[in-house]
């Protein structure tokens, strides 16, 4: 047998299991068509959800996300061109989320309306957000001994890319726009190890030091003033289920911290009904899930010091 009739009856062979195997994905997707997306409205693009949030960072920070700087004679031109585009690019993102979730049966006219008002909307809310970036960065240059300058902090602190992304995302999530806000956090969680959810509600002057690790609850809420470090997570308790044993959603699940607080890293607080008083601090590795007055301190148990003559061994600490 020559080898030409060798390798025509291995790619047969091959041929066949590659159709057994497409036939078999076939009727998986017709098995769990629940988590197939076939013939609907298309979704929103995780890329293109991406690349809009950079540009947003760099309406934001003008001169700051850009392969080159921005003179000032340029500023207004290219405020206009990036507000346009990212203007057409959102709305368009929006609609098909609004679609999507409406399985293609919403009223066209509605949905397309309500993406133009959440684009707007949010683009209305530029300066205001920016007054607000303009306290976490004060916030992270008095609350860092590293930090030099503002420009270090911008380009730098993974949180402020966090931060921004974040009350960005908030402003579409309090217009209901689905999916959008998430893509847009998860995008920043992916980038800086920070997880906001865009439900959140976060004031003035905040500072997440380092950053990796710290996740926030979607009904969280925190007030002016808080420094958080890294490893923190304000999180959730318990969910309550209903009558059928399913999670009922929509309801407070996440604490609510006060102003003027600092948690260091590690500490765990749970709880919808736990309130962290003002001006409090919590310790490294605390695990809190009931409230606190107002100028409270809680460590966890402290360390045991322990002296040998000799280097100790692993299994003796």
């Amino acid at each position: 047998m020559s080898d030409a009739t060798t390798d025509l009856r291995v790619q047969a062979g091959r041929g066949a299991q590659i159709s057994a195997i497409v036939e078999s994905i076939l009727e998986s997707y017709e098995q769990h068509s629940e988590i197939a997306r076939i013939g609907g409205p298309e979704f929103p693009s995780t890329a293109r959800v991406t690349a809009i949030a950079n540009e947003l960072l760099r309406i934001l920070f003008p001169g700051y996300f850009v392969p080159h700087g921005v003179a000032a004679d340029e500023i207004p031109v290219f405020t206009a061109e990036v507000v346009r585009s990212v203007a057409a690019r959102l709305e368009q993102e929006i609609l098909r989320a609004f679609r999507c979730m409406a399985n293609g049966a919403g009223n066209p006219e509605e949905c397309a309306a309500r993406a133009r008002a959440a684009t707007l909307r949010l683009l209305r809310q530029v300066p205001a957000i920016r007054d607000i970036l303009v306290t976490d960065i004060q916030a992270a240059y008095e609350g860092d001994p590293a930090a030099t300058r503002n420009e270090e902090i911008i380009l730098a602190y993974p949180c402020m890319v966090a931060i921004a992304v974040y009350r960005l995302a908030h402003v579409l999530y309090e217009e209901k726009v689905p999916l959008i806000p998430r893509m847009m956090t998860e995008y920043a969680h992916s980038r800086t190890g920070i997880d906001i959810h865009p439900g959140a509600r976060i004031g003035g002057r905040f500072f997440i030091d380092h950053g990796t690790g710290v996740v926030i609850g979607e009904t969280t809420e925190i007030g002016d003033n808080v420094k958080i470090y890294q490893g923190v997570t304000l999180g959730a308790r318990s969910f309550p289920k209903d009558e059928s044993g399913r999670i009922v959603k929509g309801i407070k699940r996440h604490p609510k911290i006060e102003d003027d607080v600092t948690i260091y890293s590690g500490a765990t607080i749970l709880g919808g009904d736990v309130v962290i008083g003002r001006g409090s601090v919590i310790g490294g590795n605390v695990w809190l899930m009931h409230s606190l007055p107002p100028y409270t301190k809680v460590v966890a148990t402290v360390a045991h010091q322990i002296h040998t003559e000799e280097p100790a061994e692993d299994e003796r600490i």
